[in-house]
């Protein structure tokens, strides 16, 4: 690739000139380009701070070589209800991601995991899922809180792998959703599969997509004045990216806090709360929220790995672990229907 540079650039920095020619490249990449000899300016190597002249020919000769990631041991507090020495049971808090993506720096890829946490308590763990996914068996997305098992060994790893891939571990989740399901219990049998369009999306719409199996249960029914809403057990046969979001979504009830699956944002006290507030007199109570004028945010997908039953990879004993939901999600869903006394006329 030759790019021609133009009068108008002439003072700009070599690495801020090519930044803007190419939006998909960030500067700390096109740094490292420039540093490996891979942008030639007339030819001949330069520096990123080479001030341009206006007059140029650049040639890009191919990518930046990015440097090999791999796991660091981090000292991160963890919950840790379980362990052995061929397994532990963590409970993952939301935010965390499971372990390292992509991102500008090796520092930026690769800080605050789960994966860096346990390398830091437990020291050595299965090297089955590669440098990067020590110990790590099955995952959470990143909003999602919960159980998560860890294998210490390649040993207890692949015979808890077995178990996971023959769906003999049985998970349940509990979700929030918008909406009343139109029965008590139900199960979603769609395929799965990446979005053509948004690749940060999965989508049960595509083509060739993967089996997936999810089974719901209604647990309470919430009518606020944010809307209707349930809390649902989710009870999953497998194990695709982002199922549960995607199956309950595609049934028209997306998990409270997923934007990226349609839920909003924000919730808002509906019109029909107001106009009940407002014809409440003298001191009566009426359905509200309590903490904010009418508006009310999770910061995160309502939606926690609550419990897990699985068989020991060594002695074949079962085991089962719960965990509660945790303090944000409770005291979101108190927030949803908190009373509050209804404005007074002045």
């Amino acid at each position: 690739m030759t790019i021609s540079v133009t009068p108008e650039a002439a003072g700009q920095r070599l690495d801020q000139f090519l930044a803007g020619q190419l939006p998909d490249t960030s500067r700390a990449r096109m740094q490292q380009l420039i540093t490996e000899n891979k942008a030639l300016v007339n030819g001949a190597p330069a520096k990123p701070s080479l001030k341009l002249r206006g007059s140029e020919q650049i040639t890009i000769l191919g990518d930046p070589t990015l440097p090999p990631l791999r796991a660091i041991a981090e000292n991160i507090p963890l919950d840790v209800l379980y362990e052995d020495a061929d397994l532990a049971v963590v409970n993952k808090p939301a935010g965390m991601m499971v372990h390292a993506g992509a991102g500008a720096t090796d520092d930026e890829r690769n800080r605050g995991t789960l994966v860096n946490a346990l390398l830091h308590r437990f020291g050595a763990l299965s090297e089955v899922g590669g440098e990067l996914r020590p110990g790590i068996v099955h995952r959470l997305d990143k909003e999602t809180s919960g159980l998560i098992v860890v294998a210490k060994n390649d040993a207890a790893h692949r015979k808890l792998a077995q178990q996971f891939s023959g769906r003999k571990v049985k998970k349940k989740y509990v979700a929030l959703v918008h909406g009343w399901p139109a029965n008590d219990r139900g199960t979603v049998n769609a395929a799965i599969s990446r979005d053509v369009v948004r690749r940060t999306r999965m989508t049960t719409k595509g083509r060739d997509g993967r089996s997936a199996v999810s089974h719901y249960e209604v647990r309470r029914r919430i009518e606020s004045p944010y809307g209707k809403f349930a809390l649902v057990d989710v009870h999953i046969e497998t194990g695709r990216t982002h199922q549960i979001r995607v199956h309950m979504s595609s049934i028209g009830h997306p998990v409270v806090g997923d934007a990226l699956y349609g839920a909003p944002r924000e919730l808002r006290i509906t019109a029909a709360a107001r106009a009940a507030a407002n014809r409440v007199r003298g001191g009566a109570k009426v359905n509200a929220a309590q903490s904010s004028p009418g508006v009310l945010s999770l910061d995160r997908n309502f939606l926690h790995a609550a419990s897990i039953e699985l068989a020991h990879p060594r002695t074949g004993e079962p085991l089962s672990f719960q965990a509660p939901l945790p303090g944000e999600l409770e005291h979101f869903l108190s927030e949803l229907a908190a009373e509050v006394h209804a404005p007074q006329r002045l």
